[in-house]
């Protein structure tokens, strides 16, 4: 994923740091994980960090709540069929975790911070398999906390350690 982060702030590199890690924070896949991660890598403060991340990667999730089944009905009928069956199949796979658990299931699937996991994804398994809007919003919000929690100290706590010795 670093290598992935440092690709995108190489390619943004000509706009400030914040708005980087704000951009970064918003994609799928990366989310507030790689955010965490470029903003280490450029050197900003965890604090003023934490709260553009959280607010980046929060920013879809509501969208992708209310609005995911509908795209994906449009989105069928068009060239993009294949890509929609793909994503419909992975919150599938993943449902099979968090339904067992439902709401703690939705909080540990977004804040343990492994491939495949995150707000985007959780977001889309809530809204494809019906969860309450409040339970799913509170499940991922949770989510995003911990996952925070757990990026900070990947991405700054472990390199002021390792600085250490």
């Amino acid at each position: 994923m670093e290598n992935l982060v440092q690709s995108l702030i190489d390619v943004l590199g000509g706009i400030p740091s914040e708005i980087i890690i704000f951009i970064i924070s918003l994609f799928p896949i990366l989310e507030l994980r790689g955010g965490l991660i470029a903003a280490s890598i450029l050197h900003v403060d965890m604090w003023k960090a934490i709260p553009i991340c959280i607010v980046g990667n929060i920013l879809p999730i509501p969208f992708i709540l209310l609005f995911i089944e509908k795209i994906f009905e449009w989105l069928k009928n068009t060239r993009l069929v294949k890509m929609i069956n793909k994503l419909e199949e992975k919150a599938e796979k993943n449902a099979k975790k968090i339904m067992e658990h439902k709401n703690l299931g939705l909080l540990l699937f977004v804040g343990i911070p492994l491939p495949g996991t995150g707000a985007w994804t959780g977001s889309l398994v809530a809204a494809l398999f019906h969860f309450k809007l409040k339970d799913a919003s509170l499940s991922i919000l949770g989510g995003i906390v911990m996952a925070t929690v757990i990026m900070c100290f990947i991405s700054y706590g472990i390199p002021y350690l390792v600085s250490l010795i």
